[in-house]
């Protein structure tokens, strides 16, 4: 079985087309179900944020992988088959590997160096780990991940020089002036509370904005967030009133349709033109919307007295280029564990042959000295321990030196034939390799 990655993201394909092929929470599980449930998938993870969409699979054949997990994400994006093909990126193998490591480092996202893949990275390990779709490899290949882009963050500043898409976004809006200076005693509106609403309403927060309010469908979630930021929690069907009296309106659900229309904010800036006649408040309104598929209207972009910055702006954005030396020692560590990550693969493949050589071996002593005994009639207790001990310190002797190299050996390049070589030569039974492979099964 090989790794392969098929996906698309900021890099490969336009926001609209990302937009679009989306996946909404609720149909993940499905997805991987349905991934291996193909013939040639055996595991199955699902990477899925705001600019990316990667199905990670373990595979027998090549070909007919790429075609079925192409086919699965455009089955369950709802874009075609035909009209995704051209932006579908395809990595297998050591090249599938490099690129989730590079993703953890945050060398593949929209901002470089930032940090919050990381708990993307860790949430679809636990999806694909709750549909039991993620079996040895995929655990530790997420797991690795997870350890690599940690590694990065603490042995070199790609961390100083990367932004989370939050802070990106709303220093876009910011402009010129630092955005401490900016939300300072404005009024922030946060529209849902997972993951990246969370952080933003911790952000605005931090930077000292002056009132806070999270509307979220769920009012329970809104209240536990807004409760640990002495912020307001309302329910969505406020939305339109919080909208008239916020400055700044963050906005990341999981919707599937407009949650802001354009029809909504030119209601809102109608009102606050006429607060800012009456000297009640400013008419300007700044928008950040970082939800995929969009929260807010693109029309507003035409609205006057209204700044959107939304995936699409981020993306034709220019963020801060971090330094070149901090981006080249991430990339030496990416190499580096790539490599590292291979031998141990490729080494774990021969510990079930060596087991089963093992096992053969002790079997052919425990009979040799079953026989033994019943010819030398009258051995007593200390000279039959004496004959077991030594009997089996020659085979264990005998095979030290071959099993430690054959690991050693298989943990190289090209190393896998070194597996069918032990079973050839010792005549090991497929059955007990199988079994020492898949212990669960041959309990079955």
């Amino acid at each position: 079985m090989s790794l392969l990655v098929v996906g698309l993201s900021h890099r490969s394909a336009p926001v609209s087309v990302l937009e679009r092929a989306a996946l909404p929470p609720g149909t993940r599980g499905k997805l991987l179900q349905d991934a291996v449930g193909a013939e040639p998938a055996a595991e199955a993870a699902v990477l899925s944020t705001c600019n990316r969409i990667e199905l990670y699979a373990d595979v027998d054949k090549f070909h007919a992988g790429v075609a079925e997990l192409s086919t699965l994400l455009a089955q369950h994006s709802g874009v075609t088959l035909d009209e995704l093909t051209p932006y579908l990126y395809v990595h297998y193998e050591d090249r599938a590997v490099h690129h989730l490591f590079s993703v953890a480092c945050g060398l593949d996202s929209m901002v470089v160096g930032e940090g919050q893949i990381l708990g993307q990275i860790k949430d679809a390990l636990a999806v694909a780990q709750e549909q039991h779709t993620a079996g040895r490899l995929l655990n530790d290949l997420f797991q690795q991940a997870l350890r690599v882009g940690k590694r990065a963050h603490s042995e070199t500043g790609i961390d100083k020089a990367g932004q989370s898409l939050v802070t990106f976004g709303l220093e876009q809006l910011a402009g010129d002036r630092p955005v401490e200076e900016w939300v300072r005693g404005r009024r922030a509106l946060v529209i849902g509370a997972g993951s990246m609403s969370s952080l933003a309403a911790v952000t605005l927060s931090r930077a000292g904005v002056g009132e806070l309010v999270i509307v979220n469908r769920t009012l329970e979630r809104a209240e536990r967030l807004a409760e640990s930021l002495g912020a307001t929690a309302q329910p969505m069907d406020t939305v339109s009133s919080a909208l008239g009296s916020a400055d700044i309106v963050v906005s990341c659900t999981g919707a599937t349709g407009l949650v802001l229309t354009a029809a909504d904010i030119e209601a809102a800036v109608a009102g606050r033109r006429a607060d800012a006649a009456a000297g009640t408040a400013s008419p300007a309104l700044s928008l950040l919307d970082l939800a995929m598929p969009r929260d807010v209207d693109a029309a507003v972009h035409r609205l006057a007295g209204v700044r959107l910055v939304d995936i699409e702006s981020l993306a034709d954005a220019e963020a801060d280029a971090p330094m070149a030396g901090d981006v080249e020692a991430v990339r030496g560590i990416v190499t580096e564990e790539v490599a590292a990550f291979g031998a141990a693969q490729r080494a774990a493949t021969i510990t079930p042959t060596v087991v089963a050589l093992r096992t053969m071996a002790a079997d052919v002593v425990s009979s040799e000295l079953a026989r033994l005994e019943g010819r030398l009639h009258g051995m007593d207790d200390k000279l039959r321990a004496e004959v077991t001990q030594t009997v089996r310190r020659v085979v264990d002797k005998l095979l030290h030196a071959p099993t430690v190299r054959v690991k050693q050996l298989a943990g190289e390049p090209g190393g896998a034939g070194y597996a069918d070589a032990l079973r050839e030569l010792f005549d090991l039974d497929p059955q007990a390799v199988a079994a020492v492979s898949n212990p669960e099964q041959e309990r079955q």
